[in-house]
């Protein structure tokens, strides 16, 4: 009997180039490299803030570059708080 075989769920990019979707979004923070940048998305997202990070051009082969921490309109008051409580 064959096995089932289970493969990841696809998501999109971790950093979203010229996508259109995110152009009304405001911006929470900019990072300069894509590590922290993914890192400030994750907390958002596991606090349940919807977040996203875009960028203008791609990263460079290091992971660095201008990166922005987006959110929807009406969930950029509570995005800014935790960023600022959680801010070292």
């Amino acid at each position: 009997m064959p096995r089932p075989r289970f493969f990841p769920r696809r998501r999109g990019p971790a950093i979203s180039l010229g996508d259109a979707r995110f152009e009304d979004w405001e911006t929470v923070s900019v990072f300069d490299d894509q590590s922290t940048a993914l890192a400030w998305r994750d907390q958002l997202r596991a606090l349940g803030v919807e977040a996203s990070c875009v960028a203008d051009h791609p990263p460079d082969r290091l992971g660095r570059g201008e990166i922005f921490l987006v959110v929807p309109p009406q969930q950029w008051s509570r995005a800014n708080e935790i960023v600022q409580n959680l801010d070292p």
